[in-house]
């Protein structure tokens, strides 16, 4: 064994006594917690529904304001990191007139693919789903449910979005450690910002060219699942349109210190969209800060025909990053497929109107939407 793996096995271990020593002292005071079924805004197709949550006891986050102070953001963040994760629980999952069961793991998450009904109505992309804890109740006695929905996208849609959140649609600036920790751990979802326009755009692309179709789209990023909730709140207050918001464990395992790379688990993330949409063809979108041009590059290798679009924002300071992603469109570009690096939003949007991607009447609200933004 070689010092990485003693260093990584005697981390998983500590974690794993820590977990064990916290259950004892705290496991009376955690009595009078209540229950909390946190739900992941499921998706799927007509062929296959992927859903995932999370089992903790803790109290409901308060609901962020704009006048919210110093303190009481850095207690929200407190509450979302300090997470008492329920193992071993099981989930019972009704969606469809269906009912399914599965089994919290050791962090508390549980996750579930299923298959709808072939009847499903046509023109819907919102459904229902109930989650309970059929074998525990509230410490007032009251059973555990929690209701959400879950996304499908229609038979009719054209493309599906897949698009980062980072530096592309919220700006985090994720090349600055210290910048990124600031924005995460001191603001809320009022006091973050977006990128001008993406608002207005993604709405259009959701329309498509034709104002009566319903595109979905998917937002993956390597933040955790603990920020799920400022973000959904985030995007609600700047009128981003809704859809699944998939997210990253941080946790330990047996054979790294963060289960899945930010490489890997934004790939894993975007084939299982792909994968359970095998009849959607999709636009990409990120930035160039981290890897996505990379990460979108293979997804371009790995699915020929599928890929009508890659639209990467310029974060990037350095001369010799902007001409790795040149390479990379270039690349793009011989597989017949437009990549581009772009300055800002409208940039993106007129590209996309020009192709087809949306209605050329929605440029000038981007356009105001932009302004409005970085009027901020």
């Amino acid at each position: 064994m070689n010092w990485k793996e003693l260093l990584q096995t005697t981390a998983v271990g500590a974690e794993a006594h820590f977990d064990r020593l916290k259950n004892r002292l705290f496991g009376r005071l955690d009595a009078h917690k209540p229950y909390q079924i946190v739900y992941y805004r499921g998706f799927g197709s007509p062929t296959a529904v992927w859903l995932k949550g999370r089992v903790l006891r803790q109290r409901d986050l308060s609901t962020p304001s704009d006048n919210d102070t110093f303190w009481q953001n850095l207690l929200a963040t407190y509450q979302r990191f300090e997470s008492d994760e329920v193992p071993g629980v099981t989930v019972r999952i009704q969606a469809f007139g269906q009912t399914h069961t599965t089994v919290s793991d050791e962090e508390g998450y549980f996750e579930l693919t299923i298959n709808p009904p072939n009847d499903l109505l046509p023109g819907r992309a919102w459904f229902p789903v109930r989650y309970e804890l059929p074998d525990v109740v509230q410490p007032n006695g009251d059973p555990v449910i929690k209701d959400g929905y879950l996304m499908i996208s229609p038979t009719f849609s054209q493309f599906g979005i897949i698009s980062d959140i980072d530096d592309t649609v919220l700006v985090t600036e994720a090349t600055s450690l210290l910048q990124t920790a600031r924005l995460t751990f001191l603001g809320n979802a009022y006091t973050r910002l977006p990128f001008g326009g993406v608002a207005a755009f993604y709405r259009a692309l959701q329309s498509g060219p034709v104002t009566t179709l319903f595109n979905p789209i998917y937002f993956v990023s390597s933040s955790p699942w603990n920020l799920y909730d400022l973000l959904v709140d985030f995007f609600r207050i700047q009128g981003i349109p809704k859809g699944p918001i998939l997210l990253r464990d941080l946790g330990l395992s047996k054979t790294q210190f963060i289960k899945s790379s930010h490489h890997d688990h934004k790939l894993g993330m975007i084939r299982k969209v792909m994968d359970v949409n095998p009849q959607l063809p999709f636009v990409l979108i990120g930035d160039s800060g981290q890897q996505d041009p990379e990460i979108y590059s293979q997804v371009l290798r790995e699915n020929p025909g599928r890929i009508l679009a890659i639209y990467i924002r310029d974060v990037s300071q350095e001369d010799r990053r902007d001409e790795a992603v040149r390479e990379l469109i270039r690349t793009a570009e011989a597989a017949r497929v437009p990549m581009l690096l772009v300055p800002d939003t409208v940039a993106a949007a007129e590209h996309a109107a020009s192709i087809g991607l949306i209605d050329s009447d929605t440029i000038p609200e981007i356009r105001a939407d932009r302004r409005a933004d970085e009027g901020q």
